[in-house]
């Protein structure tokens, strides 16, 4: 049999691949491997050999028990230093696992684990009383509590004695020892011994770690022989029972191995978080146990009788498998996949976290969350050992049955009890890793299911979240202003992704108590199932590609699915709808979705929704509009009186420091660090540069994925600022801030103006007809009075299309006597910028790329300033070594390669559209040098000029192309010659239309990133050439371009 060889990554001589994988979080460095080199690979760490399969077909080959073993690999090897000949950790020949296998599966048995369902809920009971005592506000790690689950519940249910995990502050010495014991364990794994051996003290705590946890083994050992439980448990039967077929018992040595092993366990974490994910599960879920369980507490007869909480278990465990892989051995040399060579012995690692994401198996969708997948029928038909969480065969978890009760157990009591709310909505899922895997820094609200009358136990639970990067939610709540007290309430929800209509939900809280009422603030998801009646329910809100933001994701779920006719009654409401106009079928759904629903449901609207276009120039004149009638509104409903007098903001100045002002957010977890930033232009075309930056430790991407940046403002602007009010950049501690109600800014402590006016607020955003008022109320001369009125009335011409700021209008009008605190009230807060980022994992995981347009305009007429974009000015003054606060957020699902490299990309982009086109060229050439077998794909490319500004096409596109992975057709606007006589983008796409369809006939799919220009005109391009290939009217060009592109077209559209 002819046979190829086993692909393997570039390797250091003698060290070998010692610096691949990484040594934290070995499973994220196995399946970025697994991306690049597919289905095999080979990896040799100081000479020792590993190969690593990462498909189903070979996965069902290396569960055939007569010609694979299980092999203690290097981790486990170092684990037995504690667990010994344990199950878990067991070599084939040793003896004492037959034996505590065959004493021990019956006491797992279906029956056998019924029984336990006692212990398991009277643990489960001390978990929802710790949270229920929490309160919504209470800052829950489930992983962390979780823990405490598992090992209290095992040690309860098999050896009849008591942890306690509950009624402690902080985990058990016991749990931190084994956390650690393990990380260690990992980490020796691939330590040469001359290097551990130097290791005193790290080898000091290892010991250490290992008798904390033999001492509570033994404890646990001497409690149940000197006072044995009434009815026998499982350690009776490791203590007192006989093999029958050697008549041996289990020596104290293995009990206590074994016992150690049961306490390393877990699986429920990753359970919720793909539930709050996934609103649409979460409410499925929840649906099927009220309507099944009602309130009553689950039972041993409901165990197993719940379709959806089976499919979404098994989703999760599909997802994040407890046992992420797996080793086995050949027992003599063999040939797998029909062509690798395998000499007998050789360690071979299943990764299952890879075998069970196998498109082939799994469908394109296979890195989603589905329970849908494994139900009516679909489990029942999955091909052999297409599933294996708990491991495989004989050596495959004993205690499966037990996990997979107490999870049911547990999940379904926490749902029917809370609601549970993400700390931070935008959290994509960070790993830890241990002998298994967990989420890191994943930390929830749990919400009481009751049917209170108001929102304020739960209205601010995201508002007190330091969720990177976004300077909104660092608001502090303020400190009661005096009057309040008798302020009505108000409830002010938003649903935001880029700050935005966070940014309007402040504003309407700031403004509430001079329309007298005393607002509460908080995230959409944080209100489900709450109907507060006693006063207006003021919600801001999103539509992105026609989908809610993430923190309103949850509650526009359960929203359109209530089934109560007056489910909303009694409650009065407002909506203010964010969107861009360009995303024509699902401009404004959200807002539009809620808005009816509300209504149709009962709910008294007190001014008609509000409508924000964020592609047009009016965006912030429509909100000032729409809060304009709202606040007539709240007046005239609730009998309120407007006040002048009610300061929203104040300033206090204090004494000066000497030392210069160091930003606010620096100490922040999620801070990145610049590696290279570039110019990538010629001085004759607009810049365009080049971004590289380390990330944060734990943060992951995906190619297609986007960099949230929270900016600052230039100096200049800022000195321009501080010089306006007469402040200095050298005060260390200049001011003290007050508000009346919720605000984005630092508040009740000293504070730099410097800071504040750099990092805080928005300098260079368009005034606004409000703002013009505001400043007309100020202390004016004749002079600035005639002057704002002049700009009042011709507010279009005069500021909107001049781009005028507050900052300019006080400038350009030194007599206006405004107040500091004023302007901080009227400036609306830093708002987050994300870029699509340009780099692939497979690249560098730990390091992103962002391609940027860089925005400069010539000073408006009147002015000697020119205008600066804030962000992008911002990232061009980066250089290495800053640091940055930044946070990857995942794109549209569509945005991403597809899995299967055969299928061709028809990519099309102009200018820094073309970041996530590279990202993706990027992987395809990566897994090509892998030696896979990559389609080739179409990049069409616009920009200016081939000498000027042809980002990267002398440097990776060149050498991609050379590599057979793309194939360029660029349009220059300014050379057509050089382009086939195409112009535009467009113009070159139709050109070269019939390699367009050849693309699509190999099952290609097309990816447009690029302004709403571009966008446009490549469909106008697309349905050009359909009305014309198949003679047909614009109308039913329009209809086939929808069902053509249907799933095969993915646009990502910025202005």
């Amino acid at each position: 049999m002819q046979t190829v060889p086993i692909p393997s990554p570039p390797a250091i001589p003698f060290l070998g691949h010692v610096n691949t994988i990484d040594r934290d979080l070995p499973i994220r460095s196995l399946m970025l491997l697994a991306k690049q080199y597919g289905e095999i690979y080979q990896l040799s760490v100081y000479g020792h050999k590993k190969i690593f399969i990462n498909s189903y077909e070979l996965q069902n080959e290396l569960s055939d028990e007569k010609r694979f073993f299980k092999k203690i690999d290097f981790n486990l090897n170092e684990v037995r230093n504690a667990a010994g000949d344990g199950l878990f950790t067991a070599r084939p020949d040793e003896p004492n696992w037959h034996i505590a296998h065959r004493l021990l599966m019956p006491c797992f048995s279906a029956a056998n684990v019924y029984n336990m369902t006692d212990g398991m809920m009277d643990i489960i009971s001390q978990l929802i009383l710790k949270w229920e005592r929490f309160g919504p506000k209470g800052l829950i790690d489930p992983s962390t509590d979780f823990t405490r689950l598992t090992f209290d519940a095992i040690a309860l249910c098999a050896m009849s004695y008591r942890l306690n995990s509950f009624y402690r502050e902080d985990l058990p010495p016991f749990a931190i020892a084994m956390a650690d014991f393990l990380v260690e364990s990992g980490k020796r794994a691939s330590r040469p011994a001359i290097v551990q051996n130097m290791m005193t003290a790290t080898n000091a705590k290892y010991e250490e770690d290992k008798r904390i946890m033999m001492q509570v083994v033994e404890e646990i050992i001497e409690n149940h022989r000197a006072n044995p439980p009434e009815k026998p448990d499982v350690l009776s039967t490791m203590l007192n029972g006989r093999d029958k077929e050697t008549g041996l018992g289990l020596s104290d040595e293995n009990i206590r191995n074994n016992l150690l092993t049961f306490l390393i366990a877990g699986m429920l974490t990753f359970t919720v978080y793909y539930l709050l994910k996934n609103p649409e599960a979460l409410r499925k879920l929840r649906e099927e146990i009220d309507n099944t369980l009602g309130g009553r507490t689950m039972s041993v007869q409901d165990v197993n009788k719940l379709p959806y909480l089976l499919a979404v278990m098994r989703e999760s465990m599909r997802l994040s498998p407890t046992a992420p892989a797996r080793s086995v051995a050949p027992l003599e040399d063999t040939v797998i996949g029909g062509k690798y060579f395998v000499e007998k012995g050789t360690f071979m690692t299943i990764n299952t976290v890879a075998t069970q994401r196998d498109p082939k198996v799994w469908g394109e969708d296979a890195e989603q969350f589905k329970p849908e997948r494994m139900l009516d029928g679909k489990w029942e038909a999955l091909p052999q050992n297409a599933w294996q969480p708990f491991g495989f065969g004989m050596r495959g978890c004993i205690g499966r049955p037990f996990a997979w009760q107490e999870a049911q157990l547990a999940l379904v009591t926490i749902l029917q009890r809370f609601d549970l709310v993400m700390h931070d909505p935008a959290y994509e899922l960070e790993l830890k890793q241990t002998l298994t895997i967990k989420p890191h820094n994943f930390l929830i609200h749990a919400i009481p299911r009751k049917n209170k009358p108001s929102l304020r136990s739960v209205l601010s639970v995201s508002q007190d979240a330091e969720k990177a990067p976004t300077a909104q939610t660092a608001s502090n709540a303020a400190a009661p202003a005096s009057g309040t007290a008798e302020l009505k309430p108000m409830y002010v929800l938003y649903g935001s992704n880029t700050g935005s209509s966070e940014s309007f939900a402040q504003r309407i809280a700031s403004e509430a108590p001079a329309l007298g009422f005393r607002a509460s603030i908080g995230t959409l998801d944080s209100a489900i199932d709450r109907h507060p009646k006693d006063g207006p329910v003021i919600i801001v809100t999103a539509s992105y590609e026609g989908q809610p933001a993430d923190n309103a994701a949850h509650w526009v779920e359960w929203m359109s699915n209530v089934q109560e006719p007056d489910a909303f009654k009694g409650i009065k409401y407002a909506v203010f709808g964010c969107g861009n106009r360009d995303w024509v079928k699902t401009y404004q759904r959200i807002p539009t979705l809620i808005d009816e629903t509300v209504a149709a449901h009962g709910a008294t609207r007190l001014v008609p929704r509000g409508e924000g276009d964020a592609g047009g120039g009016d965006f912030f004149e429509s909100f000032d509009k729409w809060m304009k009638a709202l606040a007539d509104a709240l007046l005239k409903e609730y009998q309120t009186t407007k006040s002048e007098d009610v300061a929203a903001m104040s300033v206090k100045f204090v004494s000066p420091g000497t030392a210069r002002a160091e930003a606010l957010r620096q100490k922040d977890a999620a801070l990145g660090a610049v590696v290279e930033n570039k110019l990538l232009t010629s001085p004759n075309a607009p810049a365009k540069r080049h971004i590289e930056f380390a990330l944060p430790e734990g943060m992951t991407y995906r190619a297609g994925d986007y960099l949230a940046v929270l900016p600052a403002n230039s100096e200049n602007i800022v000195r321009r600022a501080l010089a306006r009010f007469g402040l200095s950049a050298e005060q260390e501690a200049s001011i003290e801030l007050s508000s009346a109600g919720p605000t984005s800014l630092p508040v009740n402590k000293p504070v730099a103006a410097y800071t504040i006016f750099s990092g805080y607020v928005e300098l260079s955003q368009p005034a606004t007809t409000r703002d013009l008022k505001t400043l007309l109320k100020a202390k004016n001369t004749e002079a600035s009075t005639k002057a704002l009125q002049d700009l009042s009335a011709n507010y279009s011409d005069k500021v909107l299309k001049r781009r005028l700021s507050v900052l300019d209008i006080l400038e350009e009008n030194p007599d206006i006597d405004l107040p500091l605190a004023t302007l901080l009230h009227m400036l609306p807060a830093m708002r987050i910028r994300q870029y699509s980022i340009s780099s692939s994992p497979l690249w560098n995981a730990q390091h992103v790329t962002l391609t940027i347009s860089v925005l400069e305009a010539p000073p408006i007429p009147g002015r000697t300033e020119p205008f600066f974009g804030v962000a992008s000015t911002y990232l061009a003054s980066l250089r290495p070594g800053n640091k940055v606060q930044l946070s990857v957020r995942a794109s549209n699902a569509a945005f991403h390669p597809p899995t299967d490299l055969t299928v061709p990309l028809v990519m099309i982009c102009a200018g820094s559209g073309l970041a996530p086109m590279r990202g993706f060229i990027q992987e395809r050439a990566m897994q090509k040098q892998a030696g896979r077998e990559v389609a080739k794909s179409l990049l069409f490319f616009g920009c200016r000029n081939p000498k000027e500004d042809f980002l990267y096409g002398d440097a990776e596109l060149k050498e991609w192309s050379e590599m057979g992975v793309v194939d360029i057709r660029p349009a220059f606007s300014r050379s057509p010659d050089d382009s086939k006589g195409c112009r535009y983008v467009q113009d070159r796409l139709y050109h070269d239309s019939d390699d367009v369809v050849e693309a699509f006939q190999k099952g290609g799919k097309l990816f447009v990133c690029g302004s709403s220009k571009v966008a446009n005109g490549v469909k106008q391009a697309l349905v050009r050439f359909f009305k014309e290939t198949k003679k047909s009217s614009e109308e039913e060009a329009l209809v086939t371009f929808d069902k053509v592109m249907n799933g095969r077209y993915a646009t990502d559209v910025f202005e």
